[in-house]
């Protein structure tokens, strides 16, 4: 299978709506149209993954400074349409992203992953994640 990983261009992050969508089924489509609206003021990128012009793949990205990691990457919302998963581009995505944040100085890489997602876990593991600690939410 032949594909291209590359950022969507800033002008251009509208096309990763429906895939968000699919990810995010519970959040009305307005909600994440305003939201990316929103954090694409807060330093947002987003890598895609193509076949040809269809878009089959996403993950968010967020360079950040922590005083406890220092500069790093994070892949926010990492998706792969399900007829597409098994070949080996999750993989090819997350060395793409890791090689895009040595390119801007990053010397780490964090992520979310929820509890109850078994599949993400094991693929995080994979990919070399170890588990620190305990995310934690409060609505306000």
């Amino acid at each position: 299978m032949e594909v291209e990983i590359r950022l969507i261009e800033k002008e251009k992050l509208e096309m990763i709506i429906p895939l968000l969508a699919r990810l995010n089924p519970n959040i009305q489509m307005n909600v994440l149209e305003h939201r990316l609206v929103e954090m694409k003021s807060q330093g947002y990128q987003c890598v895609g993954i193509f076949e040809g012009n269809i878009l089959v793949g996403i993950s968010g990205i967020w360079l950040l400074t922590k005083y406890y990691v220092g500069r790093h990457i994070e892949p926010d919302n990492v998706y792969i349409l399900p007829e597409y998963r098994g070949k080996g581009l999750g993989e090819k995505l997350m060395e793409w992203i890791f090689e895009y944040a040595k390119s801007q100085g990053c010397s780490a890489s964090e992520l979310n992953c929820y509890v109850k997602n078994k599949a993400g876990q094991r693929f995080w593991k994979r990919q070399g994640y170890k588990i620190l600690g305990y995310h934690y939410q409060k609505q306000l």
